[in-house]
């Protein structure tokens, strides 16, 4: 059975037109991995994480905001 972050991130990948394909990319997985992860086939260490530091960054990356920036704005805070 699917975690119930599994579904928050898939509203959010539906919420922002993300697709598996993109996040398997970003995550350097296949589609079919990222499904099984999703509908709760698989659970690897940090994959929580790893999953929504992949989601953030195709975000970031459509709204034109680099690492750099990111970084350099955490220091500033």
């Amino acid at each position: 059975m699917p975690e119930t972050w599994t579904g928050n991130l898939i509203g959010k990948m539906h919420n922002k037109d993300v697709t598996y394909d993109e996040l398997a990319e970003e995550m350097g997985v296949t589609k079919s991995y990222v499904s099984m992860i999703l509908n709760g086939h698989r659970r690897p260490p940090d994959i929580r994480n790893r999953m929504e530091v992949a989601f953030n960054s195709i975000i970031q990356r459509r709204n034109g905001v680099t690492v750099d920036e990111l970084l350099s704005d955490q220091g500033e805070g």
